[in-house]
């Protein structure tokens, strides 16, 4: 952690940090001051986040780890409480996107698959975190959204349906913290040049696309002391 910046002294947890816009995020929070605790399946790409991080000067911690290791995910707590003694800033970005395919044609275990990664994994990491973000002076959280959550698509399968979840039960938490100093807010990033996105829309020229740290630097301003946002959804789709 830097001693200057918007976030100085401030300590973040995102999830999907191994690149898009959970990488940007992670890059443009440690710019600010915050030490990131990185989390992604793909070491190589924390890795290559981490070095970026380091390069400019921030510090970050690396958690390689599949979300859906839910042993792992709920075992969270009790060491970023031992080495920083609270949390300032939940960024819950990572998602699945799972098969563009008829509901009735669905493989149940892909099915579960996407359920376990965008919807269980973010109610475990709440659940975890929430006591380490209510030891913070400022706690901030922001979950990514779609907006196939509110405009449903044809063929968008459970990755629609765990967006339109997950936007309830965040909504269902902020108002759960209504009365603290936490504030926990949504972000629909819209059309941006993400690997999932490429997986959703293979034939869609990406340079038409928005970069991934035009989102990030959306949420810098979800995640800092303040912001005074609560139970609200920023929506990038249409910038």
């Amino acid at each position: 952690m830097t001693d200057t910046g918007r976030l100085a002294g401030r300590v973040a947890v995102i999830t999907g940090a191994s690149r898009g816009i959970g990488a940007e995020t992670a890059k443009c929070l440690a710019a600010e001051g915050a030490h990131v605790v990185l989390i992604a399946r793909t070491i190589g790409g924390l890795e290559e986040v981490d070095d970026a991080i380091k390069k400019a000067g921030g510090s970050a911690t690396l958690v390689p780890c599949d979300l859906t290791e839910f042993d792992r995910i709920d075992n969270l707590g009790p060491p970023l409480h031992e080495r920083f003694g609270k949390l300032d800033i939940f960024v819950g970005n990572a998602g699945m996107l799972g098969p563009m395919t008829p509901l009735g044609h669905y493989d149940a275990k892909r099915w579960h698959a996407v359920f376990d990664t965008n919807v269980h994994a973010n109610w475990r990491l709440i659940r975890v975190l929430e006591p380490l973000l209510k030891l913070s002076d400022a706690g901030r959280a922001v979950l990514v959204t779609s907006t196939v959550a509110s405009a449903p698509r044809a063929f968008w399968g459970a990755y629609a349906v765990t967006k339109g979840a997950l936007e309830t039960m965040t909504r269902v938490w902020a108002s759960e913290l209504a009365n603290t100093p936490v504030r926990v807010n949504l972000i629909n990033p819209g059309r941006t040049r993400t690997e999932l996105r490429a997986e959703a829309y293979p034939g869609e020229d990406p340079m038409t696309l928005k970069t991934p740290d035009t989102v990030a630097a959306a949420i810098l301003d979800l995640v800092t002391p303040d912001c005074t946002r609560h139970g609200e959804l920023v929506d990038l789709s249409q910038a």
